[in-house]
């Protein structure tokens, strides 16, 4: 049995080195036990002791469309993600159309774990608030955020070029991002009651988004298929929309009542049109 201990849970380089020696020494997937350093041990296993790689030499190439699949799926959460990949990694040898078999198990599993950390990365993106900490020209922003996978290093270029003229940083429990306005960098993750509170600003944001709100296009479902519900703790506007929500019926009717009535026909507009339609009838 090969004990492969990886540095951290998002250690692609490592686990693409280690899976290339083991490949090339016709190490099945079954001979591979994953980990990564400072995990807790599963209790459930036998004990063993990490192995050294296999020295070899030698190459083999695989379709740059795994390597980008890979890549992401390393950011999902699951343990058993480094296995999966390998499996799929030593079937693609022997069977290059593995990528296109959209029945298969393994290949739906990785789509699976793929499109989780994406749509992860993409509600990371529409759900950070920053708030205000200390004034100008010493000012910081400072939001706290919850990913569900290890997704924060990859995600943290976005707000780099979209807050580029800004000082940040987004605290999570796993992983923190800083943005000193030139480089990136990462710290460990921290306890959410080491987060900063509401800031002067909090206020406006507050105001707009509900003077936003349409009561007449309410659809709960749409919303939090949008917004779950698990990220509402973490959204100053959170405190919203519950209220919003309980109070959406009484200003939709209130919108109706106030609706300017229906512009009354115009007599004479009709007698002129209907007379035009005799004429033209008449002429024919």
């Amino acid at each position: 049995m090969h004990q492969i201990k990886l540095d951290s849970d998002i250690d692609f380089a490592g686990w693409r080195e280690a899976a290339r020696a083991l490949v090339l020494s016709n190490v099945a997937p079954a001979e591979v036990r994953w980990s990564v350093a400072g995990a807790a041990p599963d209790l459930f296993a036998e004990p063993a002791q990490p192995s050294t790689l296999p020295r070899v030499s030698g190459s083999f190439n695989v379709p740059a469309l795994f390597v980008d699949l890979a890549k992401t799926v390393m950011l999902h959460r699951d343990p058993q993600r480094f296995a999966l990949l390998y499996a799929v990694l030593w079937r693609l040898r022997r069977d290059p159309d593995l990528l296109a078999r959209c029945t298969d198990r393994q290949m739906t599993q990785l789509e699976a774990m793929a499109k989780a950390v994406r749509s992860d990365q993409h509600k990371m993106q529409g759900f950070v608030r920053f708030r205000e900490i200390g004034r100008e020209p010493d000012n910081h922003f400072v939001a706290w955020y919850e990913p569900e996978h290890h997704i924060v290093e990859a995600t943290a270029p976005f707000f780099a070029r979209r807050f580029a003229d800004m000082p940040w940083s987004i605290l999570t429990p796993e992983r923190c991002a800083h943005w000193d306005g030139h480089a990136l960098s990462f710290t460990p993750g921290i306890a959410r009651d080491m987060a900063p509170g509401a800031d002067r600003l909090e206020q406006l944001w507050l105001t707009y988004y509900a003077s936003t709100f349409n009561p007449a296009r309410l659809n709960m479902k749409a919303m939090q298929a949008h917004m779950p519900k698990r990220f509402w703790k973490n959204l100053p506007e959170a405190a919203l929309i519950e209220p919003l929500i309980a109070d959406a019926e009484r200003r939709t009717s209130a919108m109706i009542d106030a609706a300017p009535p229906a512009p009354k026909p115009n007599r004479q507009r009709r007698k002129a049109l209907s007379s035009n339609r005799d004429h033209d009838d008449s002429s024919r």
